[in-house]
């Protein structure tokens, strides 16, 4: 019997109903071919819903994403909603709710993309960032004081304990022991490469090295460990990005070297995510926004979208189907698409993703 799998479908806003269904398109297509099979629930969260309810989500709405096998998410942001109610109300509260305590960003150029890094290609841009995603600076930790006045205080501090610094490094040394360049054939050796502040961030990143250095030693001694301060991960992502492998650092940091990341890979339109619990439901998106002022054009680029989709595969244990997505991305890119902006790649939405779904068939 093949397998079957629940997958909640969150189109959301703007553009992203548009770019999800062409990755449901492309995930039913590979189901079909790899022989699994895959149930779609969709839900209507986002600022339609919010507008017309005043509710970001229904109390139960995370023990009813519970029941899936994973959440496939289009985009959220409505222009007619203040900014920060649906990105707290809907993806921070299911992150935080639903213990997605990584956030896996590849970092991967395609070919026939364009990079704004000069003189490298597909094989220099190709890396992975384990970011820690439930604790740090973004819990909220901390408050204000005489508000208003001259003297105002502001506090909001990174605060971590060793659970959670630990299951996130470990978490990373599984992906690089499973999935680095030495696993994929493309170097002799799986690196993980600590990204920290321990000049001045003295107690975090001391935490966060004799974590990283004790977990290696102990249960990882085949994987090379490397240390690079977060500023100059910044610049070597730009001069020599063939030097990283897999990266691995805190909420913070990830937040700001991931989209970096994504610029030099070509851009949003072709950078996705995973919002991953080991152990529970993760959630897969493109990490592009809503792009609300193309909504219903079918002119916006939804290969990020399908790359999610891949990545989704890939977390439940259809690595195959999920490289087939990937394989058949970067045929699309190498060989049909003009671009990736919207409206400029040459084929409308619906078909950048009839020419994915027909190369994985």
């Amino acid at each position: 019997m093949s397998k079957s799998y629940n997958i909640a479908v969150i189109g959301g806003d703007g553009t992203g109903p548009e770019v999800a269904r062409e990755g449901v398109k492309v995930l039913k297509t590979a189901a079909n071919q790899f022989g699994f099979k895959l149930n779609f629930e969709e839900y209507d969260y986002g600022g339609d819903r919010y507008l017309r309810t005043n509710e970001v989500l229904p109390d139960n709405a995370a023990d009813e994403l519970r029941r899936h096998d994973a959440i496939f998410l289009g985009a959220i942001g409505h222009p007619d909603v203040k900014p920060g109610i649906l990105e707290k109300g809907i993806l921070l509260k299911l992150r935080f709710e639903l213990d997605q305590y990584i956030n896996l960003r590849p970092v991967k150029l395609f070919p026939g993309v364009e990079t704004p890094i000069k003189d490298k290609g597909p094989k220099e841009i190709d890396y992975v960032i384990v970011r820690e995603n439930t604790g740090g600076i973004y819990t909220g930790t901390g408050g204000v004081s005489m508000k208003g006045t001259p003297h105002e205080v502001a506090v909001q501090s990174m605060v971590y304990n060793r659970f959670q610094v630990e299951r996130c490094l470990r978490y990373a040394f599984d992906y690089a022991q499973k999935s680095g360049k030495k696993a994929r054939g493309l170097s002799d050796v799986n690196t993980l490469g600590l990204v920290g502040k321990t000049n001045v961030l003295t107690y975090v990143f001391d935490l966060w090295e004799r974590a990283f250095h004790e977990i290696g030693e102990a249960d990882y001694p085949e994987i090379k460990r490397d240390y690079y301060h977060v500023d100059a991960t910044c610049m070597w992502m730009v001069k020599s990005p063939e030097w990283f492998d897999v990266l691995v650092t805190t909420n913070m940091f990830g937040d700001i070297i991931t989209d970096l990341g994504a610029m030099t890979q070509g851009g949003m339109g072709i950078a996705a995510g995973g919002n991953i619990n080991p152990e529970g439901v993760s959630m897969f998106e493109p990490i592009g926004g809503s792009a609300p002022k193309y909504t219903g054009q079918n002119i916006i680029n939804p290969l990020a979208a399908i790359c999610a989709g891949a990545m989704m595969l890939k977390e439940l244990g259809e690595t195959e189907a999920g490289n087939a997505i990937e394989t058949a991305v970067a045929d699309v890119t190498a060989n049909k698409l003009k671009g990736l902006a919207a409206g400029r790649m040459g084929y409308s939405t619906s078909e950048v993703g009839d020419l994915v779904a027909g190369l994985v068939a």
